[in-house]
């Protein structure tokens, strides 16, 4: 009996294993496949992140001119609280760089937050810097999530 009911224990912990497994698998998949905003340049990525903070109940949106941007690349407003945003579409990794520009911006254009949302995901010392600067970091599945 005791051996009946290790056995059946033994069976159900080892397809729990296979079940998570596969989610990890799925999801390593699906953050690595192309998605739409992969193939925009720099400035039409800046219109599209745009067009989704609209989307997400954003007023006042206006992406800001393309060089001289003091660090942010789109100013928006949500419940009154004003942001400033730096977006980062690129093919690797965004490093501590987008976060030092944003921390600019945001005080340069007088927000109250400032974000880095991007198609990538972000380096270990850039999640420590913006912690630690108080910056939020979108990164491309928080922007997948949003076309949904």
């Amino acid at each position: 009996m005791l051996e009946n009911n290790l056995m059946i224990l033994a069976a159900v912990a080892g397809l729990l294993f296979i079940v998570l497994l596969a989610v990890v698998i799925i999801l390593r998949i699906r953050s690595r496949r192309p998605l739409p905003m992969d193939e925009l340049e720099g400035h039409e990525f800046e219109y599209y992140c745009a067009d989704l903070l609209k989307e997400h109940g954003f007023t006042d949106v206006e992406v800001t001119r393309g060089s001289g941007d003091f660090g942010a690349d789109i100013l928006a407003e949500k419940d009154g609280v004003s942001y400033a945003i730096q977006c980062k579409c690129y093919d690797k990794p965004i490093g501590v760089k987008a976060v030092q520009e944003i921390y600019a911006g945001r005080d340069y254009y007088d927000c109250m937050v400032g974000a880095v949302m991007t198609n990538q995901h972000f380096t270990e010392p850039a999640v420590e810097l913006a912690k630690k600067l108080k910056i939020l970091l979108w990164d491309r599945e928080y922007i997948d999530s949003m076309e949904t």
